[in-house]
């Protein structure tokens, strides 16, 4: 039980550590597994992408994306956001793949994340918006009927797949962001 607790407290402390010392959050100074759902200090997103090495070995690097957030800066997202929000720190680039998973779209529609979340909320509101789909109607039909919203979102004809780094459009008036940022 208690190594339980280490490990998030390690990670709080890291990045403390991690804005404390920089001062601002440069992208390509962040850990690995501190990189997602990061945005710099510049107002860039974070993107953790992977590399071939000149030994054939794949490797990760923390990299700014040309993704800009309008109203976010120097955020590095709670653990306890990611948790909520079914998201992974380890994830490779913005894709809207996620959202035709049913179990995805109920844990980013849950109050825990909608009404928490604003910087992952964000993300996946412009990565909707690309494909040509409301994430507010998308989670209203989540909380009504799930199979509904997911049939109706695959009819659709919406190609889900990856985004290229547009700028960002704000964050829509629904999601109030909480007082801790």
């Amino acid at each position: 039980m208690a190594s339980k607790m280490i490990t998030p407290l390690c990670l709080a402390l890291s990045l403390l550590l991690v804005q404390g010392a920089l001062g601002e959050i440069v992208c390509e100074h962040l850990p690995n597994n501190l990189c997602a759902f990061s945005i710099a200090s510049s107002g860039k997103r974070c993107v953790l992408e992977n590399y071939k090495t000149n030994e054939g070995k794949i490797e990760f690097q923390c990299r700014t994306s040309d993704v800009v957030v309008e109203r976010m800066n120097d955020l590095i997202e709670t653990d306890e956001c990611v948790r909520d929000c079914g998201v992974d720190r380890n994830s490779v680039g913005f894709s809207s793949d996620a959202l035709l998973e049913p179990h995805f779209a109920s844990k980013l529609c849950s109050p825990s994340c909608f009404n928490r979340c604003p910087n992952i909320v964000d993300l996946h509101f412009n990565l909707a918006q690309g494909e040509g789909v409301f994430l507010p109607d998308l989670c209203e039909g989540q909380r009504t009927n799930p199979h509904r919203a997911m049939t109706e979102l695959l009819s659709s004809g919406v190609a889900l797949g990856p985004v290229s780094g547009e700028a960002s459009a704000p964050l829509f008036s629904t999601a109030p962001a909480p007082s801790s940022f």
